[in-house]
């Protein structure tokens, strides 16, 4: 399910050029997983991401992350995917986790060019979904979105900890 090391840093380079000014050749750590377009995958990707804090032995901002990391995994399979998308397909959604010596940023990658909308208004407040990004920029220390360029498609949304 997922992938560590140089190959990953190399299919991680589209996804830096939208994050904040980190030293890219300062990743210590990095790690993804495919994510099939199915609501199971959000637990997928917390266990994914359990796991890979607990290899990397960060374990201060694992409940922010595990929460964050859903809600970008929500959004993405809930917002971002055709209704007409192929089963069989490659899986559409990507997570991807990375580590600095102090920072930590999970990026989510699906194949929408749409940007994604904050929800979570005080109108919103009592509503039953539409706050996930409002979730994501109350426990991460910084989020954005940036579209993906050359033989990627969609957009990447990521999410940004101080460690």
């Amino acid at each position: 399910m997922g992938t560590n090391g140089s190959t990953m840093l190399e299919s991680v380079d589209a996804l830096r050029q939208g994050l904040p000014p980190i030293d890219p050749s300062a990743v210590s750590s990095a790690a993804s997983c495919a994510l099939p377009a199915r609501y199971e995958a959000v637990r997928s990707a917390r266990e994914f991401t359990r796991r890979t804090l607990s290899d990397w032995d960060v374990a201060e901002r694992f409940d922010d992350v595990c929460l964050v990391v859903s809600e970008l995994v929500t959004n993405a399979l809930r917002h971002a995917l055709p209704a007409d998308a192929p089963h069989g397909q490659d899986p559409p959604v990507r997570l991807h986790l990375m580590r600095w010596t102090s920072r930590l940023v999970c990026a989510v990658r699906d194949p929408s060019d749409d940007s994604p909308e904050a929800g979570g208004g005080v109108d919103d407040f009592v509503a039953e979904s539409g706050r996930g990004l409002f979730l994501v920029g109350s426990f991460s220390d910084s989020w954005g979105w940036h579209p993906l360029a050359g033989r990627l498609s969609g957009k990447v949304v990521w999410a940004l900890f101080r460690l």
